[in-house]
């Protein structure tokens, strides 16, 4: 196989693997799995449908042959995704950062497993720390504290930590810097989300965005903050100090300032379908090739074709026109 790094069609390298192991979650977020869709009647993959655990360490296998340096698990919500350390132990063989995203709800009981199946580190994502509003947001009635708990469970096996939140303007900006205090405090870093039109199913609007510029200023108040280079090409994160030696926050702006000149980012959803582009309408079936009897270096040719091929930069275009086009849901592909 090839060590010569595959360019897309705006000479974005392949360097970032984002591997949905299920589309379910115990969670109803009002931004990603609204009740009202993803209720009683909605039809979430069958078990059959899903990759195994060797198939993705196969494929994940033959992205890292492709240039692939870091994997990060995700969902829905990877936890509820049985024996997943036993996955992350196949993954820890390859030669990679491996990471996990994860709503915590489960980590006081899959911290020290995953730890020491192999995991590099964990994100975690946290909207508010006011436990009305947390629970009002994840639409379930699941306790702050819990996820609090999970966190300093994942700490405690060794795993660094940060914090994901997400900020819908109505819901949850209040908690900006009561977040950044808390998470200051406590030595994990916490990264602030702009609110993404991702799929079509929780209503987005423009209105609701509460721009990174807005977050960084808040802080900027607080705490006194200064901006921190990139520490590599394609950092999704604006990363930024604070001043009295605390740490440091980022915030995800692909809404105000689009990053998609940089994306080296391929997502590969549970039932084996190739997005290279987290707004995408549709994605490529990887799992069709692996199941009827592809050697490796097919698979990474066609991976190699894909991302060749790729032209996406839906951020940078984002109109009236895209933000009507139908898109994989944040749930289904996982972010």
């Amino acid at each position: 196989m090839s060590d010569v790094d595959v360019l897309d069609t705006f000479g974005r390298p392949l360097r970032d693997l984002r591997i949905s192991v299920t589309d379910r979650c115990n969670f109803r977020c009002v931004y990603c799995m609204p009740k009202e869709v993803y209720g009683r009647d909605h039809r979430f993959l069958d078990r059959r449908e899903l990759l195994t655990f060797e198939e993705i360490a196969r494929v994940a296998r033959v992205f890292v042959e492709a240039g692939v340096r870091k994997l990060r698990i995700t969902g829905g919500e990877p936890l509820v995704r049985r024996d997943l350390e036993r996955l992350i132990a196949l993954l820890a063989e390859l030669d990679v950062d491996l990471t996990l995203t994860t709503n915590g709800s489960l980590l006081p009981q899959k911290a020290r497993a995953l730890a020491d199946a192999g995991l590099s580190r964990i994100t975690v994502s946290l909207d508010a720390l006011d436990d009305a509003q947390f629970r009002a947001l994840n639409d379930v009635d699941f306790p702050v504290e819990r996820v609090l708990e999970g966190i300093e469970a994942a700490a405690a096996a060794g795993l660094p930590v940060k914090v994901n939140a997400v900020v819908k303007r109505g819901a949850n900006e209040d908690q900006v810097v009561p977040m950044a205090a808390f998470f200051r405090e406590r030595g994990h870093t916490l990264r602030f989300i702009e609110y993404m039109d991702v799929g079509t199913t929780n209503g987005w609007r423009l209105d609701d965005v509460v721009p990174a510029a807005e977050i960084v200023a808040k802080l900027d108040e607080a705490f006194g903050v200064d901006p921190v280079d990139p520490s590599y090409r394609g950092e999704v994160a604006r990363r930024y100090r604070y001043r009295d030696g605390a740490g440091e926050f980022g915030v995800i702006a692909s809404v105000t300032q689009p990053f998609c000149g940089d994306c080296t980012r391929a997502r590969l959803s549970a039932e084996g379908r190739l997005f290279t582009c987290l707004f995408a309408v549709r994605g490529h079936d990887l799992r069709a090739l692996v199941r009827s009897g592809a050697t490796d270096p097919e698979l990474q040719d066609a991976i190699r074709g894909l991302w060749g091929a790729r032209k996406d930069r839906y951020s940078e275009l984002r109109s009236r026109a895209t933000t009507g086009l139908p898109r994989v849901e944040m749930s289904y592909i996982g972010g």
